[in-house]
């Protein structure tokens, strides 16, 4: 994530901590955008929570261009992030400000059951992931709480397109409102009921 997209990540998230409401991430990796949120939910007093499987996206995986050799477990011969992960909040003082949930987004989801000030959807960029996290985790942004969306390319030449979708699809609900974009990151605001 480039530095001007997580420092308005950060804002997102400072503004949505003032809600009193716990704040998600939806794919964590190794921690960058984690930090930010982690953050902000200190200054808040409120918790950061990030769900991830810790075994890397599509893009992520031997022979993509994200492939990443370092962070694959010599043992299990898979990606495993998790302890990248945990080294990045430690060294950056914030392992008491964030809670690790380790799943499947859509497994998660399904057994949360309370609101949220922030949902911060930056998982698979397949249709099927991104429908999932939008699906099983937008119904938990309470009223003024906020939705925001990594990767966002309007043109197809620019980067895949479901979180795109996924950001049409919030706005065209008539649940989300835009407040703002900063290259790929979206930010929108619960205006209304549903998803």
């Amino acid at each position: 994530m480039p530095v001007h997209e997580g420092l308005a990540l950060h804002a997102a998230a400072t503004e949505a901590g003032a809600l009193g409401l716990p704040l998600l991430e939806v794919g964590t990796y190794c921690g960058r955008s984690a930090v930010l949120l982690a953050d902000a939910a200190r200054t808040a007093g409120v918790s950061a929570l990030t769900v991830d499987h810790h075994r890397g996206s599509e893009e992520q995986q031997p022979g993509w261009e994200y492939h990443d050799p370092s962070v694959v477990d010599p043992e299990v011969g898979l990606m495993d992030t998790l302890p990248t992960f945990r080294r990045t909040l430690h060294r950056a003082g914030l392992e008491d400000h964030i809670v690790a949930i380790v799943g499947r987004s859509p497994q998660v989801a399904a057994a949360w059951g309370g609101p949220l000030g922030l949902v911060f959807v930056d998982g698979g960029h397949t249709d099927e992931h991104a429908n999932a996290d939008y699906e099983g985790w937008a119904p938990h942004v309470v009223d003024d709480g906020l939705l925001v969306i990594h990767d966002v390319f309007p043109d197809p030449a620019d980067g895949g397109q479901a979180p795109y979708r996924i950001y049409r699809r919030a706005l065209e609900s008539g649940a989300f409102t835009a407040v703002s974009a900063t290259d790929s990151l979206r930010v929108l605001r619960r205006t209304g009921a549903g998803i």
